[in-house]
């Protein structure tokens, strides 16, 4: 891998850092206004609602330029928002804009690794972001839980600067001081992010082209044999892995007794498996042995049942490592053949704008899904047996439309041979 490589990954490191500890600084802001729990998950809908509606632009926005400028501007979005949040705008406003600067960065961040590395990389490249990112949530949830801690806060605060004061005057706002100071980080190294020497295609202005363009490349790869199987299994892991950071949450204060500081440290235990998994997978994982990880999610939707029955927090622990250890193992392969299967069906930035609008509504429908259960006073336990059954069922789905593909497949193959002789 060469240095524009690493540099990338620390780009995308310190950002998805500041996403997810800005997260729960939110949810800390919300507590305090006594917003309604069901507030909580309408957070993530927020942001990621601007994946799905924008969908058609991002794609050919990433294209029209240099990948590293464009997560330079969406870096600088996400620093807009944060910074609304500590003017004293609502949370829910704040981080729907932050969502507006991730979703213009996905396609950058995740194109620019089609055209800087050989198809043969892929697999062990998409190891190395999904398992930077699952740390970065990892650390942006323990970070995030720290500094809404009144005593580490308040410890900070202490602090003074000798020659004028700071509006840096409450835990949220010590907080929110932090998490810009991340996202400025990671905008210094989207200045270091190298060229590559891949053509720019200039940004049409005629929204309607736009959107046939993008709907033409939505059916193109979901009409795709390989392409179907990988996006219906990334789509089902993003939009299960978004509203399983808010059971965890949920689900520690009622079976284990936790706060919301406590329980986003419980929620980056998942994120320690999935950088396992991802990483064991980069490992042992080919391009062409891809699909053969699909029984690992409907094992995850099984394993997920198995929360209901735990009180402890030595139980906890393990439990939640094996179900991102599962969960990691089988999505970065089907991660690196979506992409591969976009760049030479579509430009990178084009398929990775499809990823990002099919993930990010099934991110909307479920966390929508969740929050509807939460206001109407559904058990934890309840969501998460229906949760569980629902992954489980889904990919079991998704493994029986593949074996119907390769059956048709083969059937095809055999007939060309019959012809031929």
């Amino acid at each position: 891998m060469s240095a524009g490589f690493y540099i990338i990954m620390a780009a995308q490191f310190f950002s998805a850092l500041a996403d997810n500890a800005l997260l729960i600084a939110a949810i800390y802001a919300l507590h305090q206004m006594a917003s309604p729990l069901w507030f909580d998950p309408l957070l993530k809908l927020l942001f990621t609602l601007s994946y799905v509606l924008l969908a058609a632009f991002v794609g050919p926005f990433a294209d029209s330029m240099a990948k590293g400028k464009v997560m330079l501007i969406s870096n600088t979005i996400k620093i807009g928002g944060c910074l609304i949040i500590f003017a004293g705008v609502h949370p829910l406003i704040g981080y729907a804009i932050v969502g507006l600067g991730a979703a213009t960065y996905s396609p950058a961040k995740y194109g620019i690794l089609t055209e800087l590395l050989p198809h043969r990389l892929l697999v062990m490249a998409n190891g190395w972001v999904e398992g930077l990112t699952v740390l970065a949530i990892i650390l942006g949830t323990v970070v995030g839980g720290a500094l809404i801690n009144e005593n580490i806060a308040y410890s900070l605060l202490s602090f003074d600067f000798p020659v004028f004061e700071t509006p840096v005057d409450s835990v949220i706002t010590m907080a929110l001081s932090i998490i810009t100071g991340i996202y400025l980080l990671a905008a210094l190294f989207n200045l270091y992010i190298p060229e590559t020497k891949v053509d720019h295609v200039p940004l049409s202005l005629r929204p309607i082209y736009l959107f046939r363009e993008f709907n033409h490349c939505l059916n193109l790869l979901w009409r795709d044999k390989l392409g179907q199987i990988s996006l219906a299994t990334t789509t089902l892991f993003w939009g299960a892995g978004a509203t399983l950071q808010f059971i965890v949450i949920r689900w520690a204060a009622d079976a284990l007794g936790y706060d919301l500081a406590q329980a986003s440290m419980l929620q980056g235990v998942t994120a320690i498996g999935v950088a396992a998994g991802a990483a064991m997978a980069a490992r042992m994982i080919t391009l062409r042995k891809s699909v053969r990880v699909i029984p690992m999610g409907i094992a995850m939707g099984i394993i997920v049942i198995v929360m209901n029955f735990v009180t402890s927090f030595w139980v906890a622990v393990p439990l939640l490592i094996t179900i991102g250890a599962l969960s990691g193992f089988f999505v970065v392969p089907m991660n690196a053949l979506l992409q591969h299967r976009g760049h030479i069906l579509m430009g990178a930035g084009h398929s990775i704008a499809v990823q990002n609008f099919n993930e990010n509504l099934a991110i909307l429908v479920m966390t929508g899904l969740y929050a509807l259960l939460i206001w109407l006073n559904f058990s934890i336990y309840t969501v998460i047996a229906s949760f569980g059954l629902f992954v489980a069922g889904t990919m079991y789905l998704v493994k029986r439309r593949f074996d119907a593909n390769q059956r048709i497949h083969d059937d095809a193959s055999h007939l060309d041979d019959c012809a031929t002789h």
